[in-house]
C-alpha cells in the first residue's frame, strides 16, 4: 500500500447532537478533511456530493436512523468503510445496524479520543486499500485482454513453412534445440518470419506451459529499456510510483523473446550478459538480486559479427547468445513455398474481410508474385496479399491487376518548402503523417491491433510504441506500462 495522507480523503460524522459534532471537530479537525451532519438527509447530500473514505454515525437520531442511513449509503458509497458510534449497547440494535449496513465496527460513546483517531485512520487505510485492489483489478484486466489477444494471434507455422520445404532444415534444428535450455540467435532479414520460428521453438520445449514474453528492442527507447527488461522498485525514477516486474521476472520458467538484440546500447549488453551468466540482477532502483529460469531466444537482421568487430557490440554477450544459430533464408530463397503462403494469405485475410467469395489466385496473378524479389519477405506478401483482398470486390480469384507492390525505390514528387521553413516543416510534417497513417490502419482495421500493424508493415511492439508515442494508446485499448 502507497504512503497514506489521512488528510486527503472525507471523513463524514453524523450525529443530530451539537455538543458532539463540535467535540468530534475540534479533536480531528487537523486530522482528517472533516464532513459534519446533523441529520441522515443532510449526510446523504453530503454522500452525493463527495466520495468519503470513512462514515461515522450516530446510532439513534429522530427521522433517519443510523441503520437506514448506513443501509442507503452501502448503495451510493458502497467502498466507504462503515462505523456506528452509539450510546446503546445493546446487541440487537447491534446487529440490526451489522447486517443491515454491512458496518466494519461500532463505537460505544462516551469514545476515547486517540482510539477514534486511530480507528478512523485503520478505516482510511482499509478504504485506500480497496481502491488500489480495483485498480489493480483493472489493469489486470486490461493486461489479460491484451495478452488473449497475443494468444489469438494466428502462429500457424504455415505462415512460413510452405509444402516447397524452404524451411524444413530450419524447422528440423527448431525441433533438435526446443528440449535444450541453450539460448537461440535467429538470423535473418526483416520479414522473414524470425518471431514465428521463436514461437514454433517455444511451443515445442518444454516450457511450452510457461509464459512466452517478447520485447522488440528497437522499438522501446534506451532510457526505458533497462526498466523494461528488468523491472523497476518504488521510486526509482519519476513515475515510478510502483514496483514494477520486467520482462525477465514476467518469464520466468517460460522463453524470452529479444528482438532486434543487436539494437540494445553496450550498457544494457553488460547487464544482459551477467543475466545469461548468472541468471540473476537487480531492479531498476532496488538492492535485492532477483533469480530467474528464463530460456532467452534473440533475433536480429544485424550482421552481429561485423559489430563485434567494430566494438559496437559485446564479444563475450555475442558467444552467449549465439549458442544455437538458426538462419532464416529470405523468400526470395525459397519461391516454391510462395503459391501455398499466398493461399494461406488469401483464406484468413478473405475471411477477416467478409470476401468468401475469394477462392483462389489466377496463374496470372501467381507469375506476377513469383517474379518479384520480395525485398519485405513474408511480411510484405501478406501485405500484397491483404491488399488484394480489399481491391478485389468482384470474382471468385485474385487477379493479377489486384497486386500492388511498394516500389521503396521510387520516391513519390514533394513540393520542397523554401530553405527557410524546411528544417521547422519537415520534423512536424512527418509526426503527421505517422499519426495519420496509425488512424487511418487503426480504423481500417476496426480496431485490430494486428490486422493495423499488417497494413503497416511493421511488427506489433513497434506499432504499440507508436500509438502510444502519439497519444493514441487509449483511444486503441492498450493496457497500461
Amino acid at each position: 500500500m502507497t504512503d497514506v495522507d489521512y488528510t486527503q480523503y472525507p471523513v463524514i460524522f453524523v450525529d443530530d447532537e451539537p455538543d458532539q459534532r463540535q467535540v468530534f471537530r475540534l479533536n480531528y479537525r487537523r486530522d482528517f478533511d472533516l464532513r459534519l451532519a446533523e441529520s441522515g438527509q443532510q449526510a446523504l447530500e453530503l454522500l452525493r456530493d463527495c466520495e468519503p473514505a470513512v462514515l461515522l454515525t450516530d446510532q439513534r437520531m429522530p427521522g433517519m436512523t443510523g441503520v437506514e442511513l448506513l443501509e442507503r449509503a452501502k448503495t451510493l458509497r458502497p467502498d466507504a468503510v462503515r462505523i456506528v458510534v452509539t450510546a446503546y449497547k445493546d446487541a440487537e440494535s447491534i446487529l440490526d445496524a451489522v447486517n443491515k449496513g454491512d458496518v466494519s465496527r461500532y463505537v460505544v460513546k462516551p469514545w476515547n479520543v486517540e482510539e477514534m483517531r486511530i480507528t478512523i485512520r485503520r478505516a482510511i487505510e482499509r478504504f485506500v486499500l480497496v481502491k488500489e485492489r480495483q485498480q489493480l483489478i483493472e489493469q489486470l484486466r486490461a493486461v489479460n485482454a491484451y495478452l488473449e489477444g497475443e494468444l489469438s494471434a494466428d502462429y500457424d507455422p504455415r505462415a512460413i513453412v510452405g509444402s516447397g520445404g524452404g524451411l524444413r532444415e530450419v524447422m528440423a534444428d527448431v525441433q533438435k534445440v526446443a528440449s535444450t535450455r541453450s539460448t537461440v540467435l535467429i538470423r535473418g532479414e526483416t520479414g522473414t518470419g524470425k518471431e514465428l520460428i521463436a514461437r514454433c521453438l517455444h511451443e515445442s520445449s518444454p516450457r511450452r506451459d510457461k509464459p512466452m514474453v517478447k520485447l522488440n528492442c528497437a522499438a522501446i527507447p534506451e532510457s526505458l529499456l533497462e526498466s523494461e527488461l528488468f523491472g523497476h522498485e518504488k521510486g526509482a525514477f519519476t513515475g515510478a510510483e510502483r514496483r514494477k516486474p520486467g520482462r525477465f521476472e514476467l518469464a520466468d520458467g517460460g522463453t524470452l523473446f529479444l528482438d532486434e538484440i543487436g539494437d540494445v546500447s553496450p550498457a544494457i549488453q553488460t547487464k544482459l550478459l551477467r543475466v545469461l551468466q548468472e541468471r540473476e540482477f537487480e531492479r531498476v532502483g532496488g538492492t535485492e538480486t532477483v533469480r530467474v529460469d528464463v530460456r532467452v531466444v534473440s533475433a536480429t537482421h544485424r550482421n552481429l559479427e561485423a559489430m563485434v568487430q567494430d566494438g559496437s557490440f559485446r564479444e563475450d554477450l555475442y558467444f552467449r547468445l549465439n549458442v544455437f544459430p538458426v538462419h532464416v533464408p529470405p523468400l526470395r530463397e525459397r519461391v516454391a513455398d510462395l503459391p501455398d503462403l499466398a493461399r494461406y494469405f488469401l483464406t484468413r485475410h478473405a475471411r477477416e474481410a467478409g470476401r468468401t467469395q475469394l477462392e483462389g489466385i489466377s496463374g496470372a496473378a501467381l507469375e506476377r508474385l513469383v517474379s518479384y524479389s520480395w525485398p519485405g519477405n513474408v511480411r510484405e506478401l501478406e501485405n500484397v496479399i491483404e491488399r488484394a483482398v480489399i481491391l478485389c470486390t468482384t470474382g471468385s480469384r485474385i487477379e493479377a491487376e489486384d497486386l500492388r507492390f511498394l516500389d521503396l525505390s521510387v520516391k513519390p514528387p514533394v513540393a520542397a518548402p523554401s530553405p527557410s521553413a524546411a528544417d521547422a516543416a519537415l520534423p512536424d510534417m512527418l509526426e503527421k503523417v505517422e499519426h495519420d497513417e496509425l488512424v487511418r490502419a487503426m480504423e481500417a482495421a476496426k480496431g485490430s491491433k494486428a490486422a493495423a500493424a499488417r497494413a503497416l508493415g511493421i511488427n506489433r511492439s513497434t506499432l504499440y510504441y507508436r500509438l502510444r508515442k502519439h497519444g493514441l494508446a487509449e483511444r486503441y485499448g492498450l493496457p497500461p506500462e
